[in-house]
C-alpha cells in the first residue's frame, strides 16, 4: 500500500508541475534599501487563505536585494509584523551589530538601520529573520528572499546576468499546510514544494546558456537537484562565490541554507521541455529528504510523501534565443587560494548529540549544550585562522552554518570533499556519524559586545536550541576575578535603560565602586548611584551585547553578568 500511495504521489508531481507562471521577485538596487516586512495572506490552495509575511508589496516573500562589493549602503527594516523579529543577512561578512542574530531585536512597530560597507565577493546570498525561537516560524511564512553581490571581476566574465530573462532567482521552500492551509513551521510532513512562493511552477528560458542561482530556503528538506534525462550542467558558484573553474556534473546536494549557481545549456533545445528534479530517491537514510527511518513507537510522524522518490520542481519550457545570447560557458572564472591546514592557528571541535541513539526529532546539540544567551562558546582572537572539526553522533543529518565568515572544507571523515563542494562556504552538511572539517580566517571585524551565532540551520533543531555562539576579541585583555562567588541579585537582566543591583552581604552603608566590562575584559564608562546596599547603573548607552559587573567593598569583590537588549 505504502509504494502505491508514493508511486501516485510521484505521479500527481509530475503531472501538477506547470499550473502556475512561476513568479520572479522584484528588485531594489544601489546603496539605500527600505524593508517593510509585514501581514498579509495568500490563495495557494482552495479553501481557507493561508496567512503570510511579506516584504514590500509582495504578499509571500521579499524584493531581490542587489548590492555591489565596496559600496557603503544602509538598510532600513521597518517591523509590522505584529511580533518582535531581526532580520539576518545569511552569508555577509559584517560586524556583528548588523548581522542581524538574535541580539538585534526589531520591536513590532519598530525599524531597524545597520550600515555597512559590502565586503563580499560576487554569490547569491539571502535574508531572514532570526529570531530566537521564532526563526522557523517568520521564515517559512514568507519572510525572506534574496540578496545577490556583484563586482567587478564576475562582470567581466561572458555570463548571463539579465535578471528574469536569462539570470532566474531559485528559491525553493518544502512545506507543510494544515487542515487549513496554515503554515506549520515545525511540520516534519512536507508535502508541497514552492518555487519562488509558487506552486506547480512552470518558466521559459531562452534556447541558450542560462544561469539558475539556486538557494535552499526550507525549514528542513535536503534536495538533490538535477534535471530529466540526467542532463549535465556547470556548477559555477558556492554559497559564497564563484569557483576557479566550472564544475561539470549532474547532481547537486543543497541543505537548507546552501546557494549554488549553475549554468544550464539550453543551446538547440527551442521548444522542449525539461525539469528541475530532486533526486531524493539517491538520497541516503537519515538525511532528510531521503528515505524515511524507522520512527520508535510513540514518535511524532516524520514519513512526508516527497521523502525517498524523484520529483518535479519546475517545468522549464524552452523558447526562442533572446538578443546578445550568451552560448557558451567560459573555461576558467576567478582565482580563489583556499586556506590550509598548516596555516592553522587553532582547531576547534564540536559534537552534535542527541538525549539517546534513537531520537530523531530533538532537541539536538552542540557539545551536549542547549543555546544560552549568556554563555559564549567560544572567545576567537581577530585575524586567527581555525579549523573546525564537525561530528555528527545523531541519526540524522545536520546543515552546520556559520555567521560572520566563509569557510574552506577540508575534508569529510579524512576524504577530500567532492568538487562541487569546493570553494566558498557558510553551510554544510554533516551527514550521521560522519566528521566534518573546514578552515576559516576570523577577519576584520573584532567585537567586545555582540556575538555572532553558529548553529544547525534546520530551523526548527535552531530553534529549539541547537545553536551557540562566539565573538572575535580584537585584543586578549580579559575581566579578573571572574570565578568569585556572586553575592548579589542583578535585575532586570535582560537589562534595559537601567539596572539594579543588590545584596544583603555586603555591608550597610560601606562605599561600593563599580566597574562594567564588555565580554572580553575591556572596561567601559557607565554611570550610576549607590542607595545604601543598592547600585542603579545607567545602561542606556550600552550597545546590544553581554557585559561583566564587578563590585567591590573595598575588601571582597563580586562579579555578575547581564545582557543589554
Amino acid at each position: 500500500m505504502k509504494k502505491i500511495f508514493l508511486l501516485l504521489i510521484a505521479c500527481y508531481c509530475t503531472q501538477a508541475i506547470g499550473q502556475h507562471m512561476l513568479f520572479i521577485p522584484d528588485t531594489l538596487s544601489g546603496t539605500t534599501f527600505n524593508l517593510t516586512v509585514h501581514r498579509d495572506s495568500v490563495q495557494f490552495f482552495p479553501g481557507v487563505i493561508t496567512q503570510t509575511f511579506g516584504v514590500n508589496t509582495n504578499k509571500y516573500l521579499g524584493p531581490t536585494l542587489f548590492m555591489h562589493k565596496g559600496d557603503s549602503v544602509s538598510l532600513t527594516v521597518n517591523n509590522q509584523i505584529g511580533d518582535t523579529t531581526t532580520m539576518h543577512w545569511h552569508g555577509l561578512h559584517v560586524a556583528p551589530k548588523n548581522d542581524g542574530g538574535p541580539f538585534s531585536m526589531i520591536m513590532n512597530g519598530m525599524s531597524w538601520n545597520p550600515q555597512f560597507v559590502v565586503r563580499n565577493n560576487a554569490a547569491t546570498y539571502w535574508y531572514h529573520p532570526h529570531m530566537m525561537a521564532k526563526t522557523a516560524q517568520q521564515a517559512i511564512k514568507g519572510d525572506a528572499g534574496m540578496l545577490i553581490v556583484r563586482d567587478d571581476a564576475e562582470a567581466a566574465l561572458p555570463l548571463p546576468r539579465r535578471y528574469g530573462l536569462d539570470d532566474f532567482p531559485i528559491v525553493v521552500q518544502s512545506v507543510e499546510l494544515d487542515s487549513v492551509n496554515q503554515f506549520m513551521p515545525k511540520g516534519m510532513v512536507d508535502s508541497i514544494v514552492l518555487v519562488n512562493g509558487t506552486d506547480s511552477p512552470y518558466v521559459s528560458m531562452p534556447a541558450q546558456v542560462v544561469r539558475l542561482r539556486l538557494l535552499n530556503a526550507s525549514g528542513e528538506r535536503t534536495f538533490d537537484f538535477g534535471f530529466t534525462a540526467n542532463k549535465s550542467f556547470k556548477l559555477i558558484a558556492n554559497d559564497d562565490g564563484l569557483l576557479p573553474a566550472p564544475v561539470n556534473t549532474t547532481r547537486i546536494w543543497l541543505s537548507p541554507g546552501e546557494r549554488a549557481e549553475v549554468l544550464l545549456d539550453l543551446t538547440g533545445m527551442n521548444g522542449q521541455t525539461i525539469y528541475l528534479m530532486s533526486y531524493g530517491s539517491e538520497l541516503p537514510m537519515g538525511v532528510q529528504g531521503g528515505p524515511t527511518m524507522p520512527m520508535p513507537p510513540g514518535s511524532p510522524l516524520m514519513n512526508s510523501p516527497l521523502n525517498g522518490i524523484n520529483f518535479n520542481i519546475l517545468q522549464i519550457n524552452v523558447g526562442p534565443q533572446t538578443t546578445a545570447p550568451v552560448i557558451s560557458i567560459p573555461a576558467t572564472l576567478v582565482p580563489d587560494t583556499a586556506y590550509t591546514a598548516s596555516m592553522a592557528n587553532a582547531t576547534r571541535t564540536i559534537n552534535m548529540t542527541a538525549d539517546s541513539a534513537m531520537v530523531m526529532d530533538g532537541p539536538f546539540y552542540f557539545n551536549h549544550n542547549l543555546f544560552d544567551m549568556m554563555r559564549i562558546d567560544y572567545r576567537i582572537p581577530l585575524n586567527n585562522i581555525e579549523i573546525w572539526s564537525i561530528t555528527d553522533s545523531t541519526m540524522v543529518a545536520h546543515p552546520f552554518h556559520m555567521h560572520d565568515v566563509h569557510f574552506y572544507i577540508l575534508d569529510r571523515n579524512g576524504n577530500a570533499p567532492d568538487p562541487t563542494e569546493r570553494g566558498r562556504k557558510d553551510v554544510v552538511l554533516v551527514k550521521s556519524m560522519e566528521t566534518v572539517r573546514f578552515i576559516a580566517k576570523f577577519d576584520d571585524f573584532g567585537d567586545t559586545s555582540t556575538p555572532y551565532m553558529y548553529h544547525c540551520h534546520i530551523l526548527m533543531h535552531e530553534d529549539d536550541g541547537m545553536m551557540g555562539q562566539f565573538i572575535v576579541t580584537p585584543y586578549p585583555e580579559k575581566v579578573d576575578d571572574l570565578t568569585n562567588p556572586s553575592s548579589f541579585t542583578l535585575y532586570p537582566n535582560p537589562v534595559g535603560d537601567v539596572v539594579t543591583i543588590e545584596s544583603t552581604t555586603l555591608a550597610r552603608n560601606r562605599d561600593l565602586s563599580w566597574k562594567v566590562y564588555s565580554i572580553v575584559g575591556g572596561e567601559v564608562a557607565v554611570s550610576g548611584q549607590q542607595e545604601q546596599q543598592k547600585i542603579v547603573l545607567n545602561t542606556s548607552k550600552l550597545a546590544v551585547g553581554m557585559y561583566f559587573v564587578k563590585i567591590s567593598d573595598g575588601s571582597s569583590s563580586y562579579v555578575q553578568k547581564f545582557i543589554k537588549l
